[in-house]
């Protein structure tokens, strides 16, 4: 059976069990899509703010230096929000429809799938197209300066935005 196919029957294995699941969406930590079952605009947003949560989760685990990041959780009036590293490449984010009363019940389900699919995403090789998860302790980007940079993508002395009038 090939990674796509376990991974698929994982998620719809899930949401079986979970009726609380409004949706699922799997992504790569970089942000793209994968796959999912809500509609395609709010997954690809979805994916992309889930990478942004994940990164900025990672790092604030790291920094507290209190164990490895498990979730991101968002709670809302309406339901809540929560995202999964899978493996060393990808994300699983769920959608609830309602504040999951029982939210721990749901969290340990939810990682289990995420562990099983994770071992078999990064097995596959190459992860999911996406990155992995960078370094927290890496050295920074190195800026290029602006005088390397060809003159059309240097910014011109006067501003290009202006304040709309009120």
């Amino acid at each position: 059976m090939d990674a796509d196919t376990v991974v698929g029957t994982e998620l719809r294995g899930l949401r079986r069990r979970r009726p609380e699941i409004a949706g699922t969406v799997l992504a790569g930590t970089d942000g793209l899509l994968i796959s999912s079952d809500l509609p395609s605009t709010d997954a690809t947003h979805l994916a992309a703010l889930a990478a942004a949560s994940f990164g900025l989760g990672h790092r604030v685990a790291d920094t507290v230096q209190r164990g490895e990041f498990r979730e991101s959780v968002v709670c809302t009036t309406a339901g809540c929000v929560v995202t999964y590293p899978v493996g060393r490449s990808a994300l699983l984010t769920l959608v609830t429809v309602s504040r999951a009363e029982d939210l721990e019940a749901l969290h340990e389900e939810a990682r289990a799938v995420a562990r099983r699919a994770g071992s078999v995403l990064d097995r596959r090789g190459g992860g999911v197209g996406a990155t992995s998860v960078p370094d927290a302790h890496g050295p920074l980007a190195v800026r290029t300066p602006m005088a390397t940079l060809p003159a059309q993508l240097r910014r011109s002395s006067r501003p290009t935005w202006r304040r709309p009038p009120i």
